[in-house]
């Protein structure tokens, strides 16, 4: 594999550099002293910000932006063999790396290398860690697979040996990576394209926990299934956490870091005793909704005490932290109905979100609901329906493709027809319009309207209240 040399800045292309990853990495080469350039099928912000900094951004891809000054090529998963780009690189005998390998070249780079794992959550975890890092001078390099307010978007560029970042098991991406420190946040059944079960993903989770030597450090949620089987002989540091559950016979010793005494806010934001082995710790309060994110904050809280934090630093940042893009976030009000926007699209996710959503001022929730590929939706239909039955309107779109094409096989309809039988008011409607003029005509003054998924169901929202 093509080593990259950090005191020999070379000219490095991206193809595919508008992503929302891809671009942070070329920004932060491009501060290093690299030459960066890249192409994309067209502008969006990152792009935009891109040229700003003096990155050449081509848009659209063609074989003449393959030039032999070119030292190496970086590629995402989305990047075909017959992409004219990728043929012209091949052809040309140029190293490449795809973005996972990048992201673990970066990681040999610092001393401490903090990679964020787990099928939901990732994101939200990054953040918090961030904020706790920045918030305690440590002056971190930063991606994160959303927008953070705190950093200006997706990537900070620090001056430390601090690096932290996402970790994400599709393809086994993560296995790519080089960590000196670890988080495991759960282990769910999901990539069900690429991993053929639970037991493959299980499989994928502890080799990447493997690549943590005797000096690394592990957080792992203690409350995963058979979770000891994940960091059986590892030679490093590990350290669990969870949350305080008599029903599951758990107790504040039953976890190295433990949240217990939980309560809620009037508008659904959690507080919880912390214990640290037993010892009580702090009273924590957060700016986020939902017991999952309870759970997310504690390795970010477990990694800013091993890292020598103080804990009133780390409240302060926590308590900062007020999400990231659409995860559960306010959009606006329209007519007295409160618009949110959530990136959920795993039942799990979806549970999470509308459970915490019941602690949230709201007379009824109106859940629009865009399904996340074919593969995911026929794979997980009933338990999509048991889920999304959690609030009181659902109304339903396409399934938003993504990297699939259509197998004729599964449809918004089987879904809409599986709420159905749970006795659920549900709506199902071809079209964005069509669901825009269904929620003008039903979403009540006092209604909480959450658009959900990871496609592009967030521009109904935004539609509505003229953004």
């Amino acid at each position: 594999m093509y080593k990259i040399d950090f005191d020999k800045p070379c000219r490095i292309h991206f193809i595919g550099i508008g992503g929302i990853s891809m671009s942070g990495f070329a920004e932060y080469l491009h501060t290093k002293g690299f030459t960066v350039s890249g192409s994309d099928s067209g502008k969006n912000k990152q792009t935009e910000h891109l040229k700003m900094i003096g990155v050449d951004v081509m848009l659209g891809q063609r074989a003449a932006n393959i030039t032999d000054d070119i030292a190496l090529v970086v590629f995402t998963a989305a990047v075909k063999e017959d992409n004219v780009e990728f043929q012209e690189v091949k052809r040309r005998n140029i190293p490449m790396l795809n973005r996972a390998e990048l992201i673990g070249q970066l990681m040999l780079n610092f001393e401490d290398a903090i990679a964020i794992s787990g099928t939901h959550g990732k994101t939200t975890t990054t953040s918090m860690l961030s904020l706790i890092f920045m918030e305690g001078n440590l002056d971190p390099t930063i991606s994160v697979g959303g927008v953070l307010d705190a950093i200006g978007g997706n990537i900070r560029i620090g001056n430390s040996q601090h690096f932290i970042s996402e970790a994400c098991e599709y393809t086994d991406s993560f296995l790519d990576f080089f960590p000196t420190r670890s988080i495991i946040l759960n282990i769910d059944e999901d990539h069900l394209d690429y991993f053929k079960d639970l037991e493959h993903i299980r499989r994928s989770f502890k080799k990447f926990a493997e690549k943590l030597n005797k000096s690394g450090q592990m957080f792992i949620n203690g409350e995963i299934d058979r979770y000891e089987e994940i960091v059986k002989d590892l030679e490093c540091e590990i350290y669990t956490y969870g949350i305080v559950n008599p029903k599951h016979h758990t107790l504040v010793t039953s976890f190295d870091y433990a949240a217990d005494q939980i309560s809620y806010n009037e508008m659904g934001q959690g507080s919880f005793d912390l214990y640290y082995r037993g010892e009580f710790i702090d009273r924590i309060q957060l700016n986020v909704i939902g017991e999952h994110n309870i759970s997310n904050s504690l390795p970010a809280i477990a990694i800013g005490m091993q890292s020598q934090i103080p804990m009133e630093q780390i409240k302060k940042a926590l308590l900062a932290f007020t999400g990231t893009a659409r995860r559960f976030e306010f959009k606006g009000m329209l007519g007295g109905v409160t618009v949110i926007d959530d990136y959920a699209h795993h039942p799990t996710e979806i549970t999470a979100t509308l459970q915490a959503a019941a602690k949230y001022p709201h007379k009824d929730i109106v859940c629009v609901f865009q399904p996340h590929t074919f593969s995911r939706t026929k794979q997980h239909l009933k338990e999509f329906a048991q889920a999304l039955s959690l609030a009181d309107k659902i109304v339903l779109a396409d399934i938003y493709a993504s990297r699939e094409s259509d197998p004729g096989d599964i449809s918004s309809r089987d879904l809409e027809r599986e709420i159905a039988l749970l006795g659920k008011e549900v709506y199902y409607f071809p079209s964005f319009d069509e669901i825009e003029n269904f929620l003008l005509q039903n979403c009540m003054n006092g209604d909480l309207l959450i658009t959900m998924g990871a496609g592009d169901i967030v521009i109904v929202g935004e539609s509505l209240l003229g953004q």
